[in-house]
């Protein structure tokens, strides 16, 4: 049985072994109409369709209008260019696994390479071969991750003809261009949504919002009152490391909050029924709002699921008195210029946290329920058309990955 594999697997035997071991050409499950009774793909190594260039420190250099970037992606710009054109990067340390495409004159530093020199393939075919490839699989490293010249350059590949190249080069560059304007879209509601906020809220030390709906402009000012007045409880659990269970009541962390609903998709661990029930001190329930108070301050979440969750111990549940709108609640503690006042009060510099103690007599200005409720059924509608081109941002990169896994032979395939 061979041990070859394409686009993923890399080989240190010599060449004449490698032409004995691996078959000699693959044909993808997708062809575009002109090319299915074409030959199939010739396998290569990545060192025979180009070189790898190594990038370079910039700090002898001045400022300039040339882009800088490592692996990370831009860093600032120079005066001076280390290649002109056509090229595709990855990370040589750091970030490994988010190859990007360049265009020009550009300087690299060392965390990242560059390719050069192309022969019989065109850059924007490598970009989406680059695409398709688990460079994680490639890391030479215990700790920062780390790929090699060498390495890279024995990466076996299935390549096509120049014309079939460029077929699915356009096809895929075309669809880069729909996420990319999607993606766009979703940055430009999620911008219109910030300054609206800022414009609903009142500014620090005021007690009127610039913006205000017009059957509520004469209705006064906002009232100031303690966080601890607008709640009924606060449900803290911390100090408490629950043991996991294989399924059971979701247990939610921070990377998990941070939009109106507890984005369950992250969720990843389970506490069991015995534990649920003798645990805890608390529990949160619909309506509670999920509060960070650890790492990623004033992340925030509203539980909406029936399936009670369950907060990890850098989380703590915020449960409303009956004149606070819930949802109202949730824009109030997450509005700029109200989360600047948690963050004032966070110690620590290497992972900061908030005193609950502290926090809880921090003063908000808010109006009547009944202007809570319009504020909130505003921003929410705002929220739910974001969701909606999320969705969709999604699901074109869903798309376009299945795409490729069909315009690209398996690597699985070459496996005798």
């Amino acid at each position: 049985m061979s041990n070859k594999k394409v686009a993923g697997a890399s080989s240190s035997k010599a060449s004449e072994t490698r032409e004995q071991d691996a078959p000699a050409t693959l044909t993808p499950k997708l062809r575009f109409p002109e090319f299915r009774d074409a030959a199939a793909w010739g396998i290569k190594q990545f060192d025979d369709l180009f070189t790898i260039g190594s990038g370079r420190d910039y700090k002898h250099l001045s400022s300039g209008d040339i882009p800088v970037y490592g692996s990370g992606g831009y860093m600032l710009s120079v005066d001076e260019y280390l290649y002109d054109g056509e090229s595709v990067c990855i990370g040589r340390k750091g970030t490994i696994n988010k190859p990007m495409f360049l265009v020009g004159k550009f300087w690299t530093v060392d965390t990242l390479f560059y390719t050069h020199s192309f022969k019989e393939c065109l850059p924007k075919f490598v970009f989406s071969m680059f695409q398709n490839i688990d460079w994680l699989k490639h890391n030479e490293a215990g700790g920062v991750p780390n790929l090699s010249k060498v390495n890279i350059e024995k990466i076996e590949v299935a390549v096509p003809a120049i014309p079939e190249q460029q077929k699915i080069a356009d096809c895929l560059t075309s669809l880069d261009e729909v996420i990319a304007a999607q993606r766009q879209k979703l940055a430009a509601l999620k911008t219109h949504k910030k300054g609206l906020m800022q414009q609903l809220f009142p500014r620090e030390g005021e007690t009127r919002p610039r913006l205000r709906f017009p059957e509520f402009r004469d209705a006064g000012e906002w009232v100031g009152r303690k966080l601890q007045e607008l709640l009924e409880t606060v449900i803290d659990n911390r100090g408490k490391t629950p043991p996991l269970s294989a399924n059971g009541y979701p247990l939610v962390e921070v990377n998990a909050l941070g939009s109106n609903l507890i984005k369950y998709n992250k969720v990843s661990k389970f506490i069991d029924e015995d534990t649920h029930r003798n645990w805890f001190r608390g529990h949160v329930k619909p309506g509670d709002i999920l509060f960070s108070t650890v790492g990623a301050i004033a992340e925030c979440s509203l539980v909406c699921d029936k399936n009670e969750p369950v907060i990890a111990q850098n989380i703590i549940g915020l449960r409303c008195e009956k004149n606070v709108s819930k949802l109202f609640a949730l824009y109030l503690l997450t509005v700029e210029q109200n989360k600047e006042k948690f963050l004032k009060i966070t110690m620590g510099a290497v992972q900061p946290s908030i005193k609950v103690s502290q926090m809880v007599h921090l003063r908000f200005v808010l109006p009547k329920i009944e202007e809570q409720q319009r504020i909130a059924l505003c921003l929410s509608s705002l929220d739910e058309i974001i969701l909606s081109q999320s969705t969709k941002l999604e699901a074109l990169k869903t798309h376009k990955k299945g795409l490729m896994q069909q315009l690209f032979p398996s690597p699985e395939e070459t496996e005798a």
